[in-house]
């Protein structure tokens, strides 16, 4: 076989198939919810989509996911993790671990992509301290070309939350105002919104009660609350 270790040793016969260029960020979305073609490219924004197909066929040969029509849009097809594949959870989380502690923070803050944190945002977003209303909420990030500089939030409660990088056209309930390495620290936990608040590198404009409680709505890295360590 092309690219095996030709070794009898479990951790090397699992590398074969875990260790190949993007499976493990591609499991890392697997393991976080998203089971449809299009929500796997949100979430890997760099990975083409005919590599994505490749990997996600070698994840069902190898027995880690399923291939299933969607029951609620027929002609979509979902890919749903094994018990195989849901037995990769502590790996990944020990991955993600091992990387918030140990490496550095500013390797980690070169690697910045709007799309991606907004991604990340949405889908961590804890609706419970946001007012029983739809909430929308613009991320505005000044320093970016006009076509990546706005984001929209909307929280609806119900229905859960949407990612728009078009005005979806309701007004607008909360307007953030950042650069995109603050906004990422403070997703990674590397930073809060009130020290970035006082030092003026966020700036919060409408509901007062939404901006008091950003800290607490935001949807931070699943990694955020491991602390750095020394290398």
């Amino acid at each position: 076989m092309q690219g095996s270790y030709r070794q009898f040793c479990p951790v090397a016969m699992a590398a074969e198939i875990l260790c190949t260029r993007w499976t493990i960020v591609l499991l890392r979305e697997l393991i976080a919810g998203s089971t449809r073609f299009n929500d796997l490219r949100r979430g890997i924004p760099r990975m083409s989509p005919a590599l994505l197909s490749q990997r996600l066929k070698e994840l069902e040969g190898a027995g880690v996911i399923c291939r299933v029509p969607s029951t609620a849009d027929p002609g979509i097809f979902e890919y749903l993790l094994t018990e195989a594949g849901r037995e990769l959870s502590p790996v990944i989380d020990a991955f993600g671990i091992w990387g918030q502690r140990w490496i550095e923070t500013e390797p980690t803050l070169k690697n910045l992509d709007v799309g991606l944190l907004m991604w990340d945002m949405r889908r961590n977003l804890n609706p419970e301290p946001m007012p029983r209303r739809r909430s929308v909420i613009q991320f505005l990030y000044p320093e970016l070309p006009s076509a990546q500089r706005s984001w929209w939030l909307l929280v609806t409660p119900g229905t859960g939350v949407d990612l728009c990088s078009i005005d979806p056209g309701f007004d607008v309930d909360l307007y953030v105002s950042t650069d995109l390495r603050t906004m990422t620290a403070i997703w990674m936990g590397l930073d809060d919104v009130r020290t970035a608040q006082k030092a003026e590198r966020l700036m919060l404009t409408g509901d007062r009660i939404l901006a008091a409680q950003m800290q607490s709505w935001l949807g931070l890295s699943v990694f955020a609350r491991e602390p750095k360590r020394a290398a």
